[in-house]
């Protein structure tokens, strides 16, 4: 052990442990755990089963970490978590392992910010940049792409996809998949607009903001169907990359089940 590393934490002999992560005091980790250099368990961190962690994360009190899937179906198999670099995890996250009925992993990318009692279930994948406020609920097998925001209370049923860019506002009820680019809110969330501030954050051109707001308008105001919204859209020229992704992300959609399109993996299980 390392000055690094509080004598009042248990860490097993098997553990893979860079030179440089920091281990408060109350923290155990278990034998088939790696973490990489520069992160910190800051007290009482509980990391167990097969568990990754990459570079430079902080992960704060009461988070525990590959804990079983909670799941009526799984019988102990040596399912995994994997973590990228510089995320931070507040007081009390929970992730859960895979599960064999997926792809057996629980997948989040790096420059996350999962806030105070967030909680990641079993075959969760979460991309890059993502954001999850307090008390945010994952079920099990939803997938949130690179730069989503959700929000704090918000609750996302089983199979969810969120799209890039996307934000879920407090408090929502999320039954189905999250457009890119757009701002959902409500019980149940709804597409209610563009979400124009993460745009301008990142440096969307004006051109693909207005073209994004009026695919909504079209979609989800006049609701002409996606063929025609394309049409009108390409006869315009505001048929930009972006609205292109938001098409070809609605189409996936609607040919899952429940407004879920990782919802046809499990039908055809």
């Amino acid at each position: 052990m390392t000055d690094l590393i509080s004598s009042q934490a248990s860490i097993h002999p098997s553990a893979k442990v860079a030179d440089s992560v920091e281990i408060g005091p109350h923290c155990v980790v278990g034998p088939d755990v790696q973490i990489g250099a520069g992160t910190r368990l800051i007290a009482n961190v509980v990391i167990r089963g097969h568990v990754t962690i990459g570079r430079y994360n902080t992960i704060h009190p009461g988070t525990v970490i590959g804990g079983e899937p909670q799941d009526v179906s799984y019988r102990n198999e040596p399912t995994t978590v994997t973590i990228g670099d510089h995320n931070i995890f507040r007081e009390c996250v929970t992730i859960n392992r895979g599960t064999v009925k997926d792809l057996a992993n629980t997948a989040i990318g790096s420059h996350c910010y999962l806030m105070a009692c967030a909680h990641v279930a079993h075959d969760c994948r979460i991309g890059n940049h993502v954001i999850m406020a307090n008390g945010t609920m994952l079920g099990g097998h939803c997938q949130v792409h690179d730069n989503a925001s959700l929000s704090g209370a918000v609750a996302v049923h089983h199979f969810v996809t969120i799209g890039k860019y996307a934000f879920v506002g407090g408090m929502s009820r999320v039954l189905q998949d999250v457009p890119p680019y757009m701002l959902n809110e409500g019980q149940p969330a709804k597409p209610r607009c563009v979400n124009i501030v993460a745009l301008k954050r990142n440096d969307f051109s004006k051109e693909s903001i207005k073209a994004l707001t009026e695919a909504h308008r079209l979609l989800f105001r006049a609701r002409v169907g996606l063929d025609h919204a394309r049409e009108i859209l390409r006869s315009e020229s505001k048929l930009l990359p972006e609205v292109t992704q938001l098409f070809e992300f609605l189409q996936r959609q609607h040919e899952g089940k429940f407004g879920r399109s990782r919802q046809a993996r499990r039908a055809a299980a």
